[in-house]
């Protein structure tokens, strides 16, 4: 396993430790491309994708980007492809622990560590499956505050729908005081995830290489 910026997340639930809200208020708006998503996810059993996250911490910075593996309805694995911490990873597949290993000459041995182990996390504290696309979307609903959609633009080369969150209560939320998501106009998969302190981007997370039903088997998943 690597210290504390070893494992992540990028994005149980998606931010759950940092972003999930107190008690059982719900964003309120609405955002049709989350209900697009939701949609489109319940047709697929697999899918893989890079992630590259950028992470700000007061002063401290971690630039990683992961290769992630996902298959319904809970098994996931990562790897670090490149930043701190390349040639790490680590399997979730359920429960209350990771199962990882570090890059390098260590990367044979592995450990099992509780999922919210500072070992196991990123350096915002965001756990392996916070970084499951279906767990960031659905973010934008149970956090509290005030949801929308407008036009997101050209970003990253594909059209978008913008899904913003103005989050009421940033103290309950790892101060965070606005989410934003891009999602692809067309395909309705993150394009983009962009999340606020003030006016620091505190999280800058890119997803490419989307791929569903690619065949992923339980026995892919080692724990």
């Amino acid at each position: 396993m690597q210290v504390k910026r070893t494992l992540s997340l990028v994005l149980a639930s998606a931010v759950a430790a940092a972003l999930v809200a107190s008690g059982s208020a719900r964003a309120a708006g609405s955002a049709p491309a989350i209900a697009a998503f939701d949609s489109l996810f319940g047709g697929i059993n697999d899918y893989t994708y890079t992630l590259k996250s950028h992470e700000v911490k007061g002063s401290a910075v971690q630039d990683r980007t992961y290769s992630y593996q996902f298959l319904k309805p809970h098994y996931v694995k990562t790897l670090i492809l490149e930043g701190d911490g390349k040639g790490g990873g680590g399997v979730w597949t359920g429960g209350t622990q990771v199962s990882g290993h570090q890059g390098g000459l260590l990367a044979m041995i592995h450990l099992k560590v509780d999922l919210h182990d500072p070992k196991a996390v990123s350096l915002l504290g965001y756990t392996i499956p916070d970084g499951l696309i279906q767990n960031i979307f659905a973010n934008y609903t149970t956090v509290a505050g005030t949801l929308s959609q407008g036009a997101g633009g050209v970003v990253d080369g594909v059209e978008t729908d913008r899904i913003d969150n103005k989050v009421a209560n940033p103290g309950a939320n790892g101060g965070i005081t606005e989410m934003i998501l891009y999602a692809n106009h067309e395909t309705h998969w993150p394009v983009r995830q962009v999340l606020y302190a003030g006016s620091t981007i505190a999280l800058d997370q890119h997803f490419s290489d989307i791929k569903t039903n690619t065949g992923l088997k339980p026995s892919d998943f080692p724990f």
